[in-house]
């Protein structure tokens, strides 16, 4: 089982980067370390964005967030802007990656203004960037606001060697909005493409990834993010089509995973 998830996720984009789930274990029976992970769960491992953008999250919960993204060897912590600083020194060294939210959770704001947040996380050790599309203009059929909104946060991001992803939020598009978003985001040169914020009042489909994934093809990512609480819901996600997923569940899933592993 756990094979397939190298094959769901690297036969979609390997440059980016069975049986269904166990019941979740409590924290404190799970392993400590990757190093008691097998190389598939590894590698399951660093397709996860490891994350906590919940507003009330203080500063021992990003610590500790930190401390489980090195141990168990996440892709990356996606933190709110106000927290990169702190996982940037925390995982100062390591290969987890820094992420952090630009615009969030509703995208509703001025291009200038996602523009400056962009550039000051990333002055302070941002080096993924998940951006929420203005939605409502989306909705609107202003499809060139959307674009060049896009395209000025992928210019900052691109110019500091950053990685960009667009947040659809597609509980709020029709099937075709979803798809222009997807085209407009990938034409304005950004990285992956998002499902949701995990705010909106649905999180990731696996219909949606999919429906995604035929819309870009295969040169771009595609994140899933929003419930995905399990491994079965991990893995479906990879199987739809996703590269990345983005969960705070992670190590719940992880080791749900090295259970069946073993």
């Amino acid at each position: 089982m756990i094979a397939r998830i190298a094959s769901a996720a690297g036969q979609n984009r390997e440059t980016l980067a069975g049986e269904k789930s166990a019941p979740a274990l409590k924290r404190s029976a799970l392993p400590v370390s990757a190093s008691n992970l097998s190389s598939d769960v590894r590698r399951l491992a660093r397709l996860i964005d490891h994350t906590a953008l919940r507003p009330e999250a203080s500063e021992r919960e990003i610590e500790q967030l930190c401390r489980e993204a090195g141990s168990w060897g996440f892709g990356a912590v996606h933190v709110n802007p106000a927290w990169v600083a702190l996982a940037a020194e925390l995982l100062r060294g390591s290969d987890v990656q820094i992420g952090t939210v630009v615009g969030f959770p509703f995208g509703a704001t001025l291009t200038s203004a996602k523009r400056a947040e962009a550039e000051a996380a990333i002055r302070v050790g941002a080096r993924e960037l998940d951006m929420v599309m203005n939605v409502g203009a989306m909705r609107s059929g202003h499809l060139e606001l959307v674009r060049s909104d896009i395209s000025g946060v992928v210019d900052v991001a691109h110019d500091s060697g950053c990685t960009l992803k667009v947040i659809l939020e597609n509980a709020y598009l029709s099937d075709s909005q979803k798809v222009a978003a997807c085209q407009i985001a990938k034409e304005a040169g950004a990285d992956f493409v998002k499902t949701s914020t995990g705010f909106g009042p649905s999180g990731a489909r696996e219909a949606d990834v999919r429906l995604m994934r035929e819309a870009v093809g295969s040169a771009m990512g595609v994140k899933a993010a929003g419930g995905i609480r399990t491994l079965r819901d991990a893995l479906g996600m990879l199987e739809a089509g996703a590269d990345r997923l983005g969960a705070s569940a992670s190590v719940s899933i992880l080791a749900e995973a090295s259970v069946r592993a073993d």
